[in-house]
Formats: C-alpha cells, structure tokens, sequence
C-alpha cells in the first residue's frame, strides 16, 4: 500500500542496468546474480549488503571520489570502488574485514575533521548520511583534532527562498553538481578550486538566486548533509511519515512525497518510483505548496443578491440551499437550457466527471465545458480525426528512444520543466533537435544542448510551415510507403499526396509566408524523415490558433507519412499545460461527448448512461464556453456553476468575458480564492487544494495517478462532496462514501477505463496508462503499435488559410503568449507563494530593432493596445524574440494580458486565437492602464471583504467558545 510510506527511499548506489543478460558472482559468501553491467555496490546491495558510500546514489552515474565503498576481489591488487567496477561471472568479492574496516575508518576521519560536530542541533539529525555511515564504519574518534586549517567559518547562503546552502556542512562529494547536471541539465552548479580549497560554488561567486539555479530542489535532495536543506525542515523539525501523491500543477503528474509532522506538511519530495517524474521535481512541485494554507484561502460559503452587495458568510445547507433555489429558479423563468456549468482541469477525474454528471442529469441540459476549450480542444479534434483517439501516443520515457526530436509551439523548459530535463538527457546523449517557434526558447540554446534547426516562424503560420515540410517529405520520396500501405488508408494518402506536392506548398513559396528561409525547411525536412527514430512534441503555440485544429492535422499527417507512429522513441505528444487537462476531457466535460469521447447523440451510448444515472439525458450538444457567453449577453443564459476556473482571467477578451458575466442572474464560484470571476458571482463555495482530497489525475502521457489526502479539507468538506451536496439539493441523489466508488462508475461506462480502480492503480505501483481493459489489463504506455484505434490511419488536407488578425500600420506588431517556470497558468496558486521572487510581474518582451524604433529600454513601462483593448507592462529588450512580434505571460491578473486578445478562434473547437494579436507598442510615463485601475479597485474591495469574512470567523469562533464556556 502507498498510503504512507517510509520517509527515507532505498537507495541502491548506482543506477539499475539496462541489460537482459546476467552473471553470477560471489559476495561476502553469498552467490548473487545480477544483469550485466551492474555496479558491485548495487548488486551488494540487492543482496542485503550495505557496503558505505557517501558519494553514491542510485539516481546519479558512479563517481568514485569517496572511497569509502572500497571492496576486495579474490585475484587483485588494490580495494576498488565498488560504484565503479561492474559485476562480472566467477568474481569473489569481499566487502566486510579488518583491512577494509580500517580504510573506512580512516577515510571517514578525514571528512569528520573538517566537519561541525552539532549533530544534536543540525537539521538533518536523524536523516543525515554522513552521521548513519560513521556510525556504520564504527567511526569513535578523531586523531587529527579540530584546529588546523578548516571550512567552519564559511557563511550560509540564505538567499533561495526555499532552501539553504552551508558550506560549512560540506563534504565536497559532487552530489549536487552532478545532480544539477544529469538530473536537471541547468549545469547552474560546479566545483571551484582543487583539493583543500574545493567547494560548491553556484556560478562565478554568485549566489543561488543570482545564478542559473532553477531551483528545482535536485542538489537538495542528493545531497547527504545537511549542506543544502530545505527552509521548512530547519524551521520545523524532521518529518515523521509521508504520503505518496500527485502533483497538482503542469501536465507531467509528478509523483510526490509529502512528508508530514502530525498533519502538517514539512517538506515535498519528487517520488522516486514516479513513473511520470523518476524521482525529479520542479520548483513549482518541489516547493511553491504553500498556497494550500496561505491566509487567502476562503473556508467558510459565501453568498450575496446583487454583485454590488457585500458577501456574507453562511453555513454549508443554506449556501447549497441557495444555490440550487437560483438554479431552479432561472430554468423555470427562461428554460432548462438557460444554464450551465464548467469543469476544472485541476480538480481531479473524480471530481470533474460529477460535475458533468450534475449539469446533465440534475441541470438537465449539455450545456458544460472545460477549459481545455480554450487551450488543446483541437488536439482532441485533430487527432481523433487522423489516429482515432483524442491523446498522445507516447510514454514521457519513450523520448529516451528518439533519434530526431521535434518540438513545435512548446517550451518544456518553463511549462514541463521535469519532462523537458528528460529530453535534455536524451539531447546530449546526441538526438538531433527542431524547434519551430516565433521565439528563442530554452531548447534553442542552453548549456550543452543546441536545436541543429530553428525554424522561427511568424505567428499564425504552422499550417503553412508544416504544409511545406510535407512537400519536401514527399517530393523527395522520403515517405514510408511500407507503413502506410499497412496502416493507412489510400485514399486519404492519395488526396493529401497530391495536396502537398502542390507548388504553392514548397518551401520556396512558403518562405514568403512563414518567414522561414527555404533551405532551413528543407534540412529540417530531410532530418525529420531519415533521422531514425522521430517524434513530436507540441504545445499551445500549436493550438491556440484559429487553424489549431488543422496544425494538429498536419502533425498528424507528417508522423504517419514517415512511419512515425507505434513505437518507442516516436509518435505525435500534445504537452497538457494543466495538472488535469487530459483527464477533464476524458471524463466528458465537452457539450458534445459524454466520458470516453463518445458523442452525445448516440443512442446506445447515451441509454448506457441513462440505465446507470436514472434519469433521461438531453441528446443534443450543449453550448461551448463561447456560446455560453453570447448567450448570456443576448439573454438566454442566465447562470453558471464554476468549479476551480477564472474565466474572467483565463478567457479571450476580457470585456467581452465580464459583459457576459455581468448580464446572468446566479453564478456559483467554486475555488480556493476570491479569484477575477468571483467579482461577478453571486454563491462562493470554498474548494479544496489537492492536499486536501483523494482521486486520482491523468497527466500528458494517459497515466492515471493517485491523488491522496494529507490534510483535511480547510472548509470541511473536499470539492466531491461539494457537488454531490449541490446536487442532492437540487433534488438529484448523489451518494458516494469515497472517490474510488466514483472511479469505479466511470470504469463501469467508459470502455478505455474498464479495468481501472484504485486497487488496480495500486497493483501496478500506483499508475495506469489508459486503455486500461480486458485487452490492456496493464494499460496501453504506446498507442497504435499494431493498428490505429480508427482501424486505418486518415491523412487530411490541410490548407494553410491565413488568419484574419493581421498586422497593420496602426498595429504593426504581433503580441503571442505563453508561460514562466516558477509561475503557473492564472498564478492563483503560485502568485500566493514564494515563487514571485523570480517573476513578480507579466512582462513585455521586445525587439532591439523594435524598442529602438520606440525608444524603449529594459524597464520601461508601455502600453500594449490592440483592436479589443489596451494595458500596461513594463518591458524587456530581448533577442529571443524576433523583430516585429512581442511576448508576454498572462500569470497576473492586474496585468490583464487577455484584455487585449481577441474573439478569434479555432474554426473547428473555438479554441481563442491567444497566439496571434496584432497590437502597437508605445512608452507610457503613466504606467497604469483603465483595466488595472479597475482590476486594482477590485482588488482593494475584495481585500476589505476578506478581510472582514475572517474577521467574522474569528468572532464566531470566540462566541462559540463563550458558549461552551
């Protein structure tokens, strides 16, 4: 069981072999077998010998500097590392004697010289491997005394907010720097000096935070002293127990420890055994939790008449009673399809798939969607129409097979930073790299790693780009015609063949659209189809375009014409942006399709679910989130349950947004926090972190993951039985006891769940890739290896249509967007941590070419004005991104970056056109804008009424405790 587990992992030294063979050798007596290419110290150590280390892990390559894992083989001279010499048939090794004993001893004198002696007080006491290996090597004194020359007046470096760095504490063994390098590939890390004068430095005399740290915790957690220690544990003592959970920001699903005095989390650990992670975290997951307790969090319901009123606390039953009163209320007053609902992707499969379930079976109407509408919606289309199935093909370890790694409108770095360190691995291990992208992300080039293309392209234009790399691929007759007369339909090839051959696809044509000269298409081209083993890795620059749908199409396309699709080290990979936005899909959130991306019309599909919910289900699709909002402004729509979303901060113009809001009648915010969208609602019920509640998630790769309670839920009640409460007040039963009861209704009607259950999640060391069913008993880590869920595989042409959000002279630039790593999606968690020590605020990065033609500095605020809106930001000159487009993040709500996006959409999913959005630039004395005036009025009212809401708390609490009294 993972429930709780030991807060120390087994560590067996070196990292396991990746051969089949074995040989058999003797240890200390014992006859062991073990794979090829096994270190002696592991192969010890899967026999129950512990031979001392200190330099060692099993997460690292050997080193070899510590010597004090030496051994004896029978035969010669010397005692040999045991992290660094390998197994081999017939040896005879001695790892326990006098001789052995004594070198130990010697060598752990010499560290314990130079090293404080205050176990008692030491934070790591009790966890500290350099304590447990004297005790181990028997280690009683030290001859040498402590006054020559040593490092114990070195100061702390106290500068990262979330650990500390002592050098005192050091014992120099490389840990953290290896780790830095082979774990996270920043190499931010190095070892300064030689011999006596060596020391950890963090770049050339810099701090942590002045230096390219990233903060993702690896070196903390290599290192065997107390020299890099998180914050937390030196404030609050060493943890007790931990708890095995899943991390609740991007779409990699990292496995986490939380490790816990009483219930009160310590520290969070990335979990060794994480399938999706392998024991690595980023700063988001690793440290920036804290939000989960922070003073902001809402815990009492709230409701209010007018938006113009203040709140008032209330109990549970009367805000539920209230809620579902205005509910029935509107649908009598303007008709059962006058509202509607939104599921959360960072709520769990669990909580999402009741939430769909309230708004069918107790709303009535199909009127529900997620925000996956508004950022990979034409995955889910594109694919489903090429493979015949809305998700990626791959496992996030399959990149570790790839020979030609392409990554087009993604920035792993910063918004999959932990699948990204993978990628970077397999990158110096020597894959070759394409990039397409308007801007110079991480990946273009950072330390070892250099993309051999870059295809910077114009915003709005990866049909047109992807159309000519097509025609390279088949011009040149680079296809793989085997695999496609096997695993494709002809026809369809037929068509798209000749639509890509079309002169008017050629690189050369093309290169006037994309902006990208034709010889870069070319080569690319050539690499992508005759480089090996080829995959593809995209993300919301992919998307979130009015031709999203048709670029996923045309990915699709290129990936079957070469054969890449079915195997390890290929495939097509949508990188989720959302902790759940895999799973808020597959639950059914969309109007259209009910869980398992069956469509609502169906006739069996739907009796299915009618036989299992007892009630008659609406046939026809209901609104999208777009159609919700003009529906709302025309007066057909009047109210919206919101779980765990801000629209008004997520969503595409923001006027547009908060007209909508503002015309219905009864909105239900269910969050965390007071969010943007909760100035216009009118029921506040407080949700619950992920610390807070069981189920499970579904991350990028299909792998479902167990979310598990650490804490109970701040308002009493976790967002499950939230809606299960909402609904039975509406007069829709809803019972379930726990959310495994919930997962084993969804696996009794969606056939790619079928065999699905938390025992069964345990069973396989706590993930499933689904399908999971009688045909994938242990789910499905790579899909359509033999065949394409459709049956055939279906090419589509993909004419490249322009957008119509162009350029001009009054909006010469093109604005695009995207993310930071040490903020997260709308910043409501991240922005309530100590992660705005790195990013305090969205900004404007610009051109040399284009700042100098304004004036513009570093630091200089501007004023962003589009066809739709105008705010302010203060601006970066940067080369990463190219002359006549800009670039901003959208974390900060008083920055309103989605004031300025347009209503232009995906033609097929209404995904927003968040990428393309011609704006002029121009340098403000000012720097405030209309928007964040309001939004700063806002802010202040909201803090009056937080304030006051725990002032009430208080005040209730203190009454009832003169009751008791």
């Amino acid at each position: 069981m993972l429930e709780t587990v030991v807060i120390r992992d087994r560590d067996l030294g070196t990292p396991a072999s990746t051969y089949t063979e074995t040989v058999t050798l003797t240890i200390d007596g014992h006859s062991v077998t073990a794979p090829v290419g096994t270190s002696l110290l592991r192969a010890a150590a899967m026999a129950g010998i512990q031979i001392p280390k200190l330099c060692a892990t099993d997460s690292l390559e050997p080193f070899g500097s510590c010597r004090l894992c030496l051994v004896e083989i029978e035969g010669r001279r010397g005692t040999p590392a045991s992290c660094t010499t390998l197994v081999e048939d017939g040896l005879v090794v001695t790892t326990e004697n006098a001789k052995l004993n004594q070198l130990r001893k010697n060598v752990m004198e010499l560290y314990i010289s130079d090293h404080p002696l205050d176990c008692l007080t030491c934070a790591a006491n009790g966890n500290c491997e350099l304590q447990s290996t004297a005790g181990q090597v028997g280690l009683r004194e030290v001859r040498y005394g402590f006054d020559g020359a040593n490092h114990r007046d070195a100061c702390a470096d106290i500068t990262n907010p979330y650990f500390t760095f002592d050098p005192k504490l050091c014992i120099v063994c490389n840990r953290c720097v290896r780790a830095c390098e082979e774990t996270q590939g920043t190499f931010a890390l190095t070892i300064d000096g030689r011999g006596f004068e060596a020391r950890v430095s963090a770049g050339q005399n810099q701090s942590f935070m002045e230096s390219d740290c990233v903060s993702c915790g690896a070196c903390v957690a290599a290192c065997p002293t107390a020299s890099l220690m998180e914050n937390t544990v030196i404030e609050q003592g060493q943890p007790d127990h931990a708890v095995i959970t899943t991390c609740a920001y991007c779409g990699v699903g990292c496995g986490l420890k939380a490790e816990m005095k009483g219930d009160e989390v310590v520290r969070m650990t990335p979990w060794k055994d994480g399938k999706a992670n392998r024991g690595h975290a980023c700063v988001k997951g690793r440290f920036a939790w804290g939000y989960a307790t922070h003073q902001d969090r809402i815990t009492t319901p709230m409701i209010r008449r007018s938006i113009h009123d203040p709140w008032q606390p209330v109990s549970w039953e009367e805000a539920l009673t209230y809620a579902a009163s205005e509910i029935r209320r509107i649908q009598s007053q303007y008709g059962t399809h006058s509202v509607g609902g939104i599921t959360s992707s960072r709520c769990t499969n669990e909580e999402t798939y009741l939430v769909q379930k309230l708004i069918r079976a107790a709303f009535g109407t199909n009127n529900v969607d997620t925000c996956a509408r508004v950022c990979h919606s034409p995955t889910g289309y594109g694919l489903k129409q090429t493979l015949g199935e809305s998700a990626g093909t791959q496992t996030f370890d399959s990149v570790m097979h790839s020979d030609v790694i392409m990554v087009i409108g993604a920035n792993p770095s910063d918004a999959h930073p932990v699948f990204a360190s993978r990628m970077k691995r397999r990158l110096r291990q020597g894959a070759k790299l394409i990039v397409i992208d308007p801007r110079a992300t991480d990946l273009v080039s950072s330390p070892h790693i250099r993309a051999d293309y870059h295809l910077a392209l114009r915003p709005g234009t990866n049909t047109a780009l992807l159309s000519a790399l097509a025609h390279v691929i088949v011009t040149e007759g680079l296809v793989d015609e085997d695999y496609i007369q096997s695993r494709c339909e002809a026809d369809s090839f037929d068509a798209w063949k000749a639509f890509a051959m079309r002169p008017e696809n050629s690189p050369e044509n093309m290169a006037e659209v994309t902006g990208v000269p034709a010889e870069q298409i070319r080569g690319a081209a050539r690499l992508y189809a005759t480089g090996g083993r080829a995959a593809i890795y995209y993300g919301l620059g992919v998307t979130e375009h009015s031709q999203g749908s048709t670029t996923v199409m045309a990915i699709a396309n290129l990936a079957m014409a070469t054969g890449n699709i079915g195997a390890e080290g290929v495939g097509v990979n949508p990188l989720r942006g959302q902790n759940n936005v895999q799973g808020s899909c597959d639950m059914g959130s969309f109007p259209h399709e009910l869980p398992g991306y069956r469509h609502i019309s169906d006739e069996q599909t739907r009796q299915q679910f009618e036989q299992e919910w007892g009630v008659r289900l609406w046939p026809e699709p209901g609104l999208r989130i777009p159609n919700m909002f003009d529906a709302a402004i025309s007066g057909s729509f009047k109210a919206l349950y919101c779980q765990g979303e801000d629209i008004v901060q997520s969503d595409p113009n923001t006027q547009h947004v908060t007209a909508a809001l503002s015309a219905m009648e009864c909105i239900i915010v269910q969050d965390l926090f007071l969010n943007e969208t909760a100035k216009y609602a009118h029921v506040f019920l407080p949700g619950s972190s992920f610390l807070e509640k069981d189920g499970t998630f579904t991350n990028a790769e299909r792998r479902i993951s167990r979310v598990r309670k650490v804490m109970e839920p701040k308002s009493g009640m976790a967002d499950w039985e939230i809606t299960c409460a909402l609904s039975n007040a509406l007069g829709y039963p809803m019972h379930y006891n726990h959310p495994s009861e919930i997962m084993d209704e969804i696996a009794r009607l969606t056939p790619t769940f079928t065999g699905v259950s938390y025992e069964r999640i345990e069973a396989l060391g706590g993930s499933v890739q689904w399908p999971c069913n009688e045909q994938a008993p242990e789910g499905t880590p790579i899909m359509h290896v033999d065949h394409f869920v459709r049956g055939k595989g279906r090419f589509m042409v993909t004419q490249y249509v322009p957008t119509s959000e162009r350029s001009n002279r009054k909006y010469p630039l093109l604005l695009t967007t995207g993310r930071i790593l040490s903020q997260y999606n709308v910043g409501a968690q991240t922005r309530r941590t100590a992660n705005t020590h790195w990013h305090a605020e969205d900004i404007l990065e610009i051109h040399p070419h284009d700042a100098e033609d304004r004036g513009l500095k570093t630091g200089d605020f501007v004023t962003i004005t589009s066809r739709t809106g105008e705010t302010v930001l203060r601006a970066e000159v940067s080369t990463r991104i190219q002359p006549g487009v800009v670039y901003t993040t959208f974390h900060f709500p008083e920055s309103g970056a989605n004031v300025v996006t347009t209503d232009n959409s995906d033609w097929a999913t209404n995904c927003p056109e968040y990428k393309v959005t011609a704006v002029q630039v121009q340098k403000v004395v000012q720097p405030i804008s209309n928007w964040q005036s309001q939004w700063s009025d806002f802010h202040q009212q909201q803090q009056e009424l937080l304030t006051a809401h725990q002032q009430d708390e208080t005040d209730t609490a203190e009454l009832l405790l003169n009751e008791n009294h």
